[in-house]
C-alpha cells in the first residue's frame, strides 16, 4: 500500500497551486472597479447618509463616483460586531452593489480573530464557517436582502455583486452564500480576506453557478493567511480561485501584474501590504498609519 502521492499527482497538485495566466483587461477593470466599492465602504458618508450618492473623500473611488449611485441602506457599527457598509444601485453599469468595510474598531476584531466554526449545513452538507464572521453577516443579513430584494423588483435586468476588503470580504463570503441559497445570482469580490470557513464550505461556493468568484491578495498581505489552517482543529480554506497582485505597495498595478492561480493559498507577514490593493484601499477610515500598527499589536 502506498502512503504517498505518486509523482504525477504531485506535478498535477504544484501545477494547480503555481500555474498562472495574467489576467485580461476585462477582468482587471472589473477587479479595480469594485475594489473601489470595497473601499467606499470605508467612508463615513456612505455609511449614515441612505438614499445618497456613492462618494469617497479620499479620492479613491473615482470610477464609482462617476456613476450614478444610489444607496438604498447604509448601515454602520452593528450593536455586536459594528458591521459596516451599504446597498446601492448604481444605474450607470447596472449593478446592485453590497459592499462591506474592513476592521475597524476593537469589536471587528473581535470578530476578527474569534477562530472557532459553526455548523452552517444549510448550505451544504460539512459545511462549517468562522462564527465571527458568520455573526458579522447575521447582523445585518435582513436589512441587506430586504434591500436587494427591492432593487431587484425595481431592476429586474441589473447584476447583483457583493464586495469588501478584509472582514469586509469575508462578510462578503459569507453574504454571497446566503444569497446564492435564496437564488439570487451574485458575484463575489473580496480584497485581502481572511479564510472563512472549512474545506467543504469554500468547494461549495467555489463551485457554484449561481455567480462568479473573485478573491484577490495582494502580494505579502498577511491577512489571507488567517485565521491559520490546522487540520482536525481548524481546517480553514479559501474560495477559488485566487487572483495574485504581484507588485509591492504604493505601485500602480497594470494586468500583467495579477495572475490567476486556480488553487491559491498566498500570502505572508506584510501589513501594509494589506492595505493597498489597486489604491489605498482602507484610506477613507483616516488612520491609515494607525491601522497598520493596530494590526501589528492584535497579531504579534
Amino acid at each position: 500500500m502506498s502512503y504517498g502521492l505518486c509523482l504525477a499527482d504531485i506535478v498535477k497538485e504544484w501545477e494547480g497551486a503555481w500555474s498562472h495566466d495574467t489576467v485580461s483587461t476585462e477582468i482587471f477593470d472589473k477587479l479595480s472597479f469594485f475594489e473601489q466599492y470595497a473601499a467606499a465602504a470605508y467612508c463615513q458618508e456612505n455609511n449614515n447618509s441612505t438614499d445618497t450618492k456613492v462618494t469617497c473623500v479620499e479620492g479613491n473611488c473615482a470610477n464609482v463616483q462617476a456613476a450614478d449611485t444610489n444607496t438604498l441602506t447604509e448601515f454602520e457599527n452593528s450593536a455586536k460586531t459594528d458591521a459596516t457598509g451599504f446597498v446601492s444601485t448604481d444605474t450607470t453599469n447596472k449593478l446592485i452593489v453590497i459592499a462591506f468595510r474592513g476592521s475597524k474598531s476593537i469589536d471587528n476584531w473581535v470578530a476578527n480573530i474569534d477562530f472557532q466554526m459553526e455548523d452552517v449545513e444549510i448550505f451544504c452538507s460539512g459545511c462549517r464557517a468562522h462564527s465571527g464572521f458568520l455573526e458579522s453577516w447575521n447582523e445585518v443579513q435582513d436589512g441587506v436582502i430586504k434591500a436587494v430584494q427591492a432593487a431587484q423588483a425595481e431592476f429586474p435586468d441589473f447584476k447583483v455583486v457583493i464586495t469588501g476588503h478584509s472582514l469586509g470580504g469575508a462578510m462578503a463570503t459569507i453574504g454571497a452564500a446566503a444569497l446564492r441559497r435564496i437564488d439570487i445570482p451574485v458575484d463575489l469580490y473580496t480584497y485581502g480576506s481572511p479564510r472563512s470557513g472549512n474545506e467543504e464550505w469554500a468547494t461549495f461556493l467555489s463551485g457554484t453557478d449561481k455567480g462568479e468568484n473573485f478573491r484577490v491578495v495582494h502580494k505579502d498581505d498577511v491577512v489571507p493567511t488567517l485565521p491559520p489552517s490546522v487540520p482536525f482543529l481548524m481546517p480553514y480554506a479559501h474560495v477559488q480561485p485566487e487572483y495574485y497582485i504581484t507588485t509591492g505597495n504604493q505601485v500602480d498595478v497594470t494586468p500583467q501584474d495579477v495572475k490567476v492561480v486556480p488553487k491559491g493559498d498566498n500570502g505572508g507577514m506584510d501589513i501594509p501590504a494589506h492595505l493597498w490593493y489597486f489604491n489605498k484601499i482602507s484610506a477613507c477610515d483616516g488612520l491609515f498609519d494607525l491601522k497598520a500598527k493596530r494590526m501589528v499589536e492584535v497579531l504579534s
